[in-house]
């Protein structure tokens, strides 16, 4: 199991092979998560853009484009539907 040590000024390094599960590296973040029983779950605070494909998608409905998007927004300020 891998550990590290704090410091006196309260930092700890990543060992590798938990910046490589993270898939973390120099500048990314890290969010502490302190669970109801005590417990602390460690989970990176940024996310590859690829991993958020889908993530808006409905059954039944296709994506739409820029330009279709642009078009509603345009009919909805103008106050139509």
């Amino acid at each position: 199991m891998p550990s590290a040590t704090v410091t006196s000024k309260g930092q700890i390094t990543l060992p590798k092979a938990i910046r490589d599960m993270l898939r973390v590296g120099t500048g990314d973040r890290v969010d502490f998560v302190v669970q109801d029983d005590g417990t602390v779950v460690l989970r990176p605070a940024t996310v590859d853009v690829r991993e958020l494909k889908g993530l808006l998608h409905r059954k039944g409905l296709r994506p739409l484009s820029v330009e279709e998007m642009n078009a509603i927004i345009r009919r909805r300020a103008a106050g139509q539907r």
